[in-house]
């Protein structure tokens, strides 16, 4: 039996965030069960944000209440502040998400303060979440570029991710946002990251907007990287450059996974069907090379 690769399916938040055509919850729901039953055990199901800002997360709760009874399921969701968490443990969440950025002029426009800002305001609701037994995932956006600033030092994101791993983050994944790396720059990346925080709590999540995510992820994984973000079908555009891919497809992955021999327990056609229907609630066909291809 190869070794485990666990993949983060991030297609019902990240994906659905950045579509212009709201899912309702039931549908949201379903896509999620279609994902389970693929084999997927770690599934972003939403974010508690005001939903002025993503109007797409707004029945988190709903779909949150209507997937509890899922055992050995985590079901991560994104909080941005105290009043994400208060509505997060409402819901019944076990796990939430925080997102930090390692570009600062990325971190001012995207949550309208500063990085070091950013992390004083987790502090409190990471000590809230783990007091209250949920566990914490962390974030680092623009680990490989900015849409504003250009190339990000490898070490402001070693100091980022370090931060919150500090706070108390169990796993800290480093998104390559704009989908600007490429494998070399990815592993060095990985390399200096790794010096500030232990390998087996790093994940990977790679844009596709250049067609490197899967060279990437190939990359990382010949470091020791084994846990990456995905989202079936590739859903989700990337909002800084348009027309581009975003994120890169699970499909895609199992099935690199699956030729270097690690084990996933996810099956790539079950995948493709969970796909499948959602993009269909959105009006669109998949654009993954396994689903095009026919696998």
């Amino acid at each position: 039996m190869g070794e485990c690769v666990r993949i983060v399916e991030v297609g019902p938040r990240d994906g659905l965030q950045n579509e212009a055509v709201p899912v309702p919850a039931l549908a949201r729901i379903a896509f999620i069960e279609k994902l389970i039953a693929a084999g997927l055990t770690s599934i972003e199901a939403g974010s508690f944000v005001s939903p002025e800002w993503v109007p797409q997360m707004a029945d988190t709760a709903e779909v949150l209440k209507a997937l509890r009874g899922c055992p050995g399921i985590s079901l991560p969701v994104l909080v941005p502040n105290e009043q994400g968490l208060d509505a997060a443990i409402a819901a019944g969440a076990r796990e939430i998400a925080i997102f930090g950025a390692a570009s600062e002029t990325f971190s001012q426009k995207n949550i309208n303060c500063s990085i070091d800002a950013s992390l004083q305001r987790f502090k409190p609701v990471v000590e809230r979440a783990l007091a209250a037994g949920i566990a914490v995932r962390g974030y680092v956006s623009c680990v490989l570029g900015c849409p504003y600033e250009g190339q990000v030092p490898h070490g402001k994101v070693a100091d980022v991710a370090a931060r919150l791993y500090e706070l108390g983050c169990y796993e800290v994944s480093l998104g390559d946002t704009i989908g600007v790396g490429t494998p070399r720059a990815a592993r060095e990346m990985l390399k200096t990251v790794a010096e500030r925080v232990p390998l087996p709590q790093l994940a990977v999540h790679f844009h596709d907007t250049f067609g490197q995510a899967i060279a990437n992820i190939y990359a990382c994984l010949e470091e020791g990287v084994r846990v990456a973000d995905s989202s079936a079908g590739g859903l989700g555009g990337c909002p800084y450059a348009k027309g581009a891919s975003g994120n890169v497809a699970t499909e895609d992955v199992v099935y690199l996974c699956d030729g270097l021999g690690f084990e996933t327990g996810v099956d790539r056609r079950l995948v493709i069907e969970a796909a499948r229907f959602i993009f269909a609630a959105l009006g669109k066909t998949p654009q993954s090379a396994a689903f095009s291809g026919g696998l």
